[in-house]
């Protein structure tokens, strides 16, 4: 087992704010820092900044230059021992003279677990992993369970009452959370790959479905609206707004071809899916969407996507804000609809389950599958 100093809990907190950084961008790869250290001064630093780009490793030791022969590497993944878009990670370190690598995780990747960290040992290098790995492993949730399952990691938000409503009868709902909660979701749409909806949402909504940013240009997250049998009104927001990512329209195979034809004339893209319990079998969709390379979901669809959402077990992570407010009524929009268990034992266990603030509200975030996720 590796025993880790102080100093070594500092760069490698360094490395992760770094990866951090990459975050909206490197998808469907990981997040990924990395600091050159030698003689206690930090002489390099990295991260993964783009898909497709030089990996953490490579910046940083381009960045330290000749003082990297005999320095430390600190790394929050496992450097790569493969080609892929760019050549290995592993001969770069060998080549530039580093001494010592710490690494944070292995690589999830079933086809490359380990390779790195073996070859770096096979050649003399001292190679100490498990540094903060569950923060790296939090960090990379998307990313672990995409190689893992080749299915998408699944985040459902909501926003309620304390009473659990998430708006009036009338279908009001502006605003029930405050302007810190969607600065935060708006955050959460820029590191997202997709956000889905039902097409109810944007009959009564108009939504925009993008995202921004008070500070910074953000990444729109692709919109997918789950409209069986493609209703959606033509002067759609999410159909005639100019935004770099796509709009994918998800339909019933009983969806009319003109219908179809229409949409795709406003550059959305319809996607035909199967048709479970009158509603689109959201499992099997979430195995296609996956297969194209989309490794992170937000829904923020009304209660009756959520519920289906949950009861198809595709959910693994869930953020739900409440507001300091009440209705005082049963006559809200819960923040589920559909038939649930008869009986409590029968419930959804939520775990690691933790409280933030933002403003007056909370939020409440937990993992309803911890085994396929971070873990």
């Amino acid at each position: 087992m590796s025993i880790f100093t102080a100093q070594d809990r500092f760069y490698m907190q360094m490395a992760l704010d770094l990866a951090a950084r990459g975050t909206g961008h490197t998808s469907p790869n990981p997040l990924v820092g990395a600091v050159v250290v030698k003689d206690r001064k930090v002489v390099g630093r990295g991260w993964h900044e783009r898909f497709g780009g030089p990996h953490a490793e490579v910046n940083a030791l381009n960045q330290a230059g000749d003082k990297a022969r005999g320095a430390a590497l600190y790394v929050t993944l496992e450097p790569c021992n493969h080609t892929g878009k760019t050549p290995p990670c592993t001969e770069k370190i060998l080549t530039a003279g580093i001494r010592r690598v710490v690494v944070a995780m292995r690589d999830p990747n079933p086809g490359v677990k380990g390779g790195g960290n073996d070859r770096l040992r096979a050649a003399g290098l001292e190679v100490a992993e498990g540094l903060a790995e569950d923060a790296a492993r939090r960090q990379n949730e998307f990313f672990i369970k995409h190689v893992r399952t080749q299915k998408p990691f699944v985040i459902l938000k909501c926003a309620a009452t304390l009473d659990g409503r998430i708006a009036t009868r009338t279908g009001d709902a502006r605003w029930v959370s405050g302007p810190e909660s969607r600065g935060f979701v708006h955050d959460l749409r820029h590191a997202v790959d997709a956000i889905l909806v039902g097409v109810g949402t944007v009959k009564a909504d108009d939504p925009s479905l993008t995202t921004r940013l008070p500070d910074r240009k953000g990444c729109d997250p692709k919109r997918i609206i789950l409209d069986t049998r493609l209703s959606i009104p033509l002067k759609a927001r999410v159909l005639t707004q100019s935004s770099p990512s796509e709009t994918i329209l998800v339909a019933g195979p009983e969806a009319s071809p003109e219908a179809r034809h229409k949409l795709t004339g406003t550059g959305a893209r319809v996607l035909v899916a199967p048709v479970k319990d009158g509603g689109i079998d959201m499992a099997a969709l979430m195995a296609t969407l996956g297969r194209e390379g989309i490794a992170s979901i937000l829904v923020e669809g009304g209660s009756r996507i959520s519920g289906s959402a949950l009861q198809a077990g595709i959910v693994d992570k869930l953020l739900l804000f409440y507001a300091p407010k009440l209705l005082g009524g049963d006559d809200g929009v819960p923040i589920c609809r559909g038939q649930g268990p008869e009986r409590m034992q029968d419930c959804l266990n939520v775990a690691d389950v933790n409280v933030h603030r933002f403003g007056p509200d909370i939020m409440l975030e937990g993992y309803l599958h911890t085994g396929s996720t971070h873990r």
